[in-house]
């Protein structure tokens, strides 16, 4: 791996997203909103189970979902002093923490040794945070405007492509990964699933920051362990303070 023999790990960004559909339920919709998702889900619905029954699956689309929370973590003083400093952007108010983040990567993540990294970042983190700037009118940052970008020049990276090697059959978790790797991965509150229902039930935003922190460590230290590199000790890493 090439890249990352020359990767300035102090200039990586890794972060973690987390979605909820666009509104509580599938009868805040209007009329034609529950339309495009009757059209949207006809794929998922089975025997006995009812557009309206899906719509928790809304929020992994950037058409029917929106971002409520987005954590970030930055290793600074590799390789003599590494520590892990972490960050969130989290709002009811999508466009307001949007053009938070995209700021602190106009700011600071626009060179050309500058990246991103999510696991399933190409996937799902990468194109679901363009989908909703553009939604908003935010101008696409550097690191995420890949228009008329050659492959070899979009600055992502994802853990679990970086898995794959080649290899499309299936998709592999981050906690999958932790596991194998001996990385603690701390679920002992909520999981991915459980994020709709904490914002729109329990309003509980800061559970989901804690949650989405969580696993941005988690993000990190796999990341250095398919590097072969050193993880970041516990007290090293910096979260951030209220």
């Amino acid at each position: 791996m090439q890249l990352f023999s020359q990767l300035d790990l102090n200039k990586v960004l890794f972060l973690d997203i987390e979605t909820v559909p666009a509104q509580p339920s599938f009868k805040s919709l209007s009329p034609q909103w529950q339309a495009l998702w009757e059209k949207k889900s006809k794929s998922l619905v089975k025997e006995n189970i009812t557009a309206s029954d899906m719509y928790d699956r809304s929020a992994i689309y950037a058409e029917f979902g929106k971002v409520v929370c987005v954590c970030a973590g930055i290793i600074t003083g590799y390789p003599h002093q590494p520590q892990l400093r972490l960050k969130y952007f989290a709002s009811d108010d999508e466009k307001q923490l949007l053009t938070e983040f995209a700021d602190l990567l106009r700011v600071y993540f626009s060179t050309d040794k500058s990246f991103l990294c999510a696991h399933n970042g190409k996937e799902f983190d990468f194109p679901y945070l363009s989908r909703r700037m553009l939604v908003h009118g935010i101008k696409l940052p550097v690191l995420l405007d890949n228009a008329g970008k050659k492959p070899w020049e979009i600055k992502h990276l994802d853990t679990m492509d970086m898995w794959k090697f080649g290899d499309y059959k299936s998709y592999t978790s981050l906690e999958l990964l932790a596991s194998l790797f001996g990385i603690p991965t701390p679920k002992d509150d909520i999981d991915g699933s459980m994020v709709a229902d904490v914002y729109y039930r329990e309003k509980d935003l800061k559970r989901i920051v804690q949650y989405c922190l969580k696993d941005v460590v988690t993000l990190a230290q796999l990341f250095l362990k398919m590097m072969n590199v050193s993880a970041i000790t516990d007290e090293n890493i910096i979260f951030p303070t209220e």
